[in-house]
């Protein structure tokens, strides 16, 4: 704690912050384990592991066609802040990691109301009053007429997606793993290894400023925008037809940022603890907004907060967890620019529900970082997302349990819809499908009715 403080009363004289993240290079200049160093922008280099591991011969000439879904949603936003989703086309069951196989509900209606909290909520509309006794001179008053709401935006999406399983031993496969502030590409050690093992190619870059990548010494270089550009030419270089993405908190959403610009070549997209659909806007009272020098003081006291919040347990497996996953290892002008930076205007519920490529949601239940709430509520915005909450996992929970997660992350891959009773889905009336299932989300609440089964 002294060498600390001493440290951070020179930086502070000296006008230069300390821990400075910088490229580790091999003695021979080839890439060690895997590890590549790319050079994004002039003088601003990553470092990422990639691994194409060897694949098994195969006979398949080509892979798998999978399963066409129609994918047909109607977003509308009124002036009075109240967002309505309605789905058209085909909807997943959410009980599809159950099986190898989901089946596919036609033309399945969900509706997602979204009110404003100043706002009383427009449906159901309350029941009419008893009409009062009236004598022949006097007539009952008519009811008041509602006025219609006129949308301020509406957003139409009618598409046709592929989704096939995506194995190992298909070629054109690639998984990308992204972190999150504070992290680096070693905290996927262990998915990095099993899914390699697997026949999968595997990419995992380090954000700038952390692990092995170089760390500009401007603020401007950690904003959402520079650090999506970064990963922006990481994905076009290693690319492949079919990609998929696994994000970790504030890495989701990197992942969702990849999947809005390429649909076509992201295939599934993995969020962990990532949070509701919200835009991205820093906090203004934050612990972050000191200066460097005084959080390089709070450095001890911030890895121990962060190891508390973000294990369920706080043992000695966790902290050589933490110590090999080379987390919360960064500069505190890093650190401090990072969190600054989470300016995502665009990224709001709208532009997630514009998303039509498959998504799991996986959640840790003792996560302090993110409620539960939100990833529920992210669950109802996008098209195509399953949640899953592993009990006995928290914000770090692919390092506290890997094997579940990658159990359940390998089924995801493997997985793809059932269309074979599209043929035997019964016709129903426009007034039975509107009433399939309806999900109003109103000042906090939410209220789910779903239909019987027939």
């Amino acid at each position: 704690m002294l060498t600390s403080i001493t440290e951070s009363i020179f930086c502070c004289l000296m006008g230069k912050t300390t821990s400075i993240v910088l490229p580790v290079e091999s003695s021979d200049g080839k890439p060690a384990d895997g590890f590549e160093f790319v050079e994004v922008k002039p003088g601003r280099v990553l470092r990422v592991r990639h691994i194409l591991a060897e694949r098994p011969a195969t006979t398949e000439a080509q892979p798998e066609a999978g399963s066409s879904v129609h994918c047909k949603r109607k977003i509308t936003v009124y002036r009075n802040g109240q967002l309505v989703i309605e789905n058209l086309g085909d909807v997943l069951h959410s009980e599809i990691l159950q099986c190898q196989n989901g089946d596919v509900e036609q033309c399945s209606t969900v509706e997602v109301e979204l009110s404003d909290y100043t706002t009383a909520p427009s449906s159901p509309d309350p029941k009419p009053a008893p009409p009062l006794p009236t004598s022949d001179q006097q007539k009952p008053a008519p009811p008041p007429r509602r006025r219609r709401r006129r949308p301020k935006r509406t957003v139409l999406i009618d598409t046709e997606r592929c989704i096939s399983s995506c194995k190992g031993t298909h070629p054109d496969v690639a998984l990308f793993f992204i972190h999150g502030v504070g992290g680096s590409l070693d905290i996927w050690g262990s998915q990095l290894d099993f899914f390699s093992r697997l026949g999968y190619e595997v990419i995992a870059p380090d954000l700038a400023g952390h692990g092995a990548s170089t760390a500009p010494q401007i603020a401007a270089a950690y904003t959402f925008y520079a650090l999506a550009e970064d990963l922006r030419a990481i994905f076009k270089r290693y690319a492949r037809k079919r990609n998929i993405l696994i994000g970790h908190s504030y890495g989701v959403s990197f992942c969702t940022f990849l999947a809005h610009e390429y649909p076509e070549q992201v295939h599934k997209v993995v969020m962990i603890n990532g949070g509701g659909p919200t835009a991205l806007e820093p906090s203004l009272c934050s612990i972050f907004q000191l200066p460097s020098c005084v959080l390089h003081c709070l450095s001890p006291c911030l890895a121990w907060s962060f190891l508390k919040a973000g294990f369920a347990r706080q043992g000695a497996k966790e902290k050589q967890l933490l110590k090999e996953g080379n987390a919360f290892n960064v500069s505190p002008f890093v650190l401090r620019a990072m969190m600054s930076g989470q300016y995502w205007p665009e990224g709001d519920e709208v532009y997630h529900a514009e998303l039509t490529v498959p998504i799991l949601l996986v959640h840790g239940m003792y996560d302090k970082f993110v409620p539960i709430e939100e990833d529920q509520r992210m669950a109802e915005i996008l098209l195509f997302a399953f949640l899953k909450v592993i009990e006995e996992g928290s914000h770090m929970v692919m390092m506290e349990c890997p094997e579940t997660v990658n159990t359940l992350l390998h089924e995801f891959f493997l997985w793809e819809p059932d269309n074979s009773k599209k043929d035997t889905v019964t016709t129903v009336t426009a007034d039975e499908a509107t009433a399939l299932q309806t999900l109003a989300v109103s000042n906090g609440t939410s209220k789910v009715n779903k239909p019987l089964n027939k």
